[in-house]
């Protein structure tokens, strides 16, 4: 071949860097490179050693291109005869389909039978990637070709470096447009909200909170339903060295089962029907800031599991993915369930439980601080006044805050909000008096009466005991046997009488008048 090496490069050269596009540069270079090489498609390729596979990034003919993700799973002699390239070099192919590495790729293209040129590429000794050329059907390459090809390994090497940094771009820019989007629709509903009251009923629990919240250290938030638990959240965040970084809220009870996963830890691309995009989920979003997982004692029982992981290892995997991915976030977790209950029944994980009670704070309810009653209405009354749009803010009629305060409010600050807002649509502008609220035909500001023990918050090892001892109770005192206490609770023998020891449940011969009598003596 009578070919000017120096003009090849130089106008190869001018088409692979003429565009960031770089399927576009590409087809510009195979369109020029035909002249001289009977080539009739070129390709791009990166490899990921971790996941054994094939990335084609980019292809072009001289009549199309086409920018892609391509991903090709090589097999174990394939994987050992990429890994074991140590150097750059031009590799001419008779037939491509008989490579291990270019042939399963190859058979997308169908050009298993085609001669072929794989050129490896690198820069600064670093191994970037592949680029594959394609023979015209019944022409075959030859050293000629070769030492061409050869030529532009540094020009091919800087367009696929930069295309990736390019795409890395992309992808980061697209990200920060999502977090954007989300962090605001999150902000939306969150702002504004102080923590009224904090300098009254609720000043220990602030103290509490200034104590913890410089640290990572999880938190369980506990307390009847509209206590603002969330407000407490978002102000353990604030007070936080993670305050410039995102609050994530998630409601574990509104996420159905089904979506439980995709929702927490995010999906790839194929992953199920539907998931035409790779998905972060709410615990990748909160890197580097707070997640407030609410309503925790909804969680299913095998996302239980998952959460476990994530707070012991701070590691999280995609559905569909195998790609560890490591997230740096601080949890808060809250509910207005009985957590040590719903131990004792089996449908919250005990190693959980204490791995997210590292500092409980139990938010007391509105019947508790009714101090905070006069301030929260003043609060709502203006909050609601601006939504709604008033010219005028109205006041309180007289003798209104006893009313009020007399109230025992079952639904706490949420439920008082709701009566202001009520109170604004049908005073017309009067003074609010509140005369649907009739603190005679509720809760008392003590709060309700239980005749049920059940209900009383207790200790773990109390609650345990109790049920060993009901348990014996139904057994006569029996440990071991088919009808013993230790087959009904599914333990052996030997660990449920140290159980026992530990709580002090006396067993022996001499114990059943003393233990299985009390637990069949009926309460009052």
């Amino acid at each position: 071949m009578n070919i000017d090496e120096s003009h090849f490069f130089r106008e190869s050269t001018l088409r692979i860097c003429g565009s960031l596009d770089i399927d576009k540069a590409m087809q510009r270079c195979l369109q020029f490179m035909a002249r001289h090489i009977p080539a009739s498609r070129i390709c791009f390729h990166v490899y990921d050693r971790q996941l054994g596979i094939v990335e084609t990034v980019a292809m072009a003919t001289e009549a199309a291109s086409e920018a892609m993700s391509l991903r090709t799973p090589l097999s174990a002699r394939g994987r050992r005869q990429v890994e074991d390239q140590r150097s750059s070099r031009t590799k001419l192919m008779e037939r491509l389909g008989d490579d291990a590495v270019a042939g399963p790729i190859a058979r997308h293209f169908a050009g298993d039978d085609l001669s072929g040129l794989l050129l490896d590429l690198a820069l600064e000794k670093q191994f970037i990637g592949t680029v594959s050329v394609f023979s015209e059907p019944g022409k075959q390459f030859n050293q000629d070709h070769v030492r061409l090809l050869s030529l532009l390994n540094r020009p091919f090497a800087i367009a696929l470096a930069n295309s990736l940094q390019y795409r890395e771009l992309r992808k980061l820019r697209d990200m920060l447009a999502d977090d954007n989007r989300y962090l605001q629709d999150e902000l939306r509903q969150i702002a504004g909200q102080e923590v009224v009251g904090a300098g009254v009923g609720l000043k220990d629990i602030m103290e509490l909170i200034r104590q913890v919240a410089p640290l990572d250290s999880p938190v369980l938030l506990l307390g009847e339903t509209g206590v603002g638990k969330e407000v407490m959240a978002n102000a353990i965040h604030t007070l936080s060295q993670r305050r410039g970084g995102p609050f994530i809220r998630v409601n574990c009870g509104a996420i159905p089962n089904t979506l439980m996963d995709s929702e927490l830890f995010g999906h790839e691309k194929g992953a199920f029907t539907g998931a035409v995009a790779r998905k972060r989920g709410r615990f990748e979003r909160a890197d580097g800031g707070t997640i407030f997982l609410d309503e925790i004692g909804e969680l299913p029982l095998e996302a239980q599991v998952r959460l476990l992981r994530v707070l012991q290892d701070k590691e999280i995997e995609r559905v569909g993915g195998a790609e560890t991915v490591r997230v740096d976030i601080r949890i808060v977790a809250a509910t207005h369930r009985n957590l040590e209950r719903m131990l004792a029944e089996g449908t919250f994980r005990e190693d959980l439980y204490f791995r997210l009670r590292v500092f409980p704070i139990v938010i007391p309810p509105l019947r508790q601080r009714t101090d905070d009653i006069p301030v929260l209405v003043q609060h709502f009354i203006g909050k609601k006044a601006r939504e709604m749009k008033l010219s005028t803010i109205p006041a309180v009629a007289p003798g209104a805050l006893d009313r009020l305060i007399r109230y025992g409010w079952p639904g706490n600050a949420r439920e008082l909000e709701n009566a202001v807002e009520r109170a604004l649509i049908v005073s017309r502008g009067a003074p609010l008096a509140f005369e649907d609220i009739d603190p005679a035909g509720r809760q008392a500001v003590d709060g309700p009466k239980k005749d049920n023990k059940a209900d009383e918050v207790c200790g773990l090892d109390h609650v345990t005991a109790l049920h060993i001892r009901k348990v014996l109770a139904q057994c006569n005192g029996r440990i071991e046997g088919e009808k013993g206490a230790a087959r009904l609770l599914c333990i052996h023998p030997s660990t449920l009488r140290k159980r026992m020891k530990k709580l002090g449940i006396v067993f022996g011969r001499n114990a059943a008048h003393v233990e299985w009598g009390r637990a069949r003596a009926p309460e009052g």
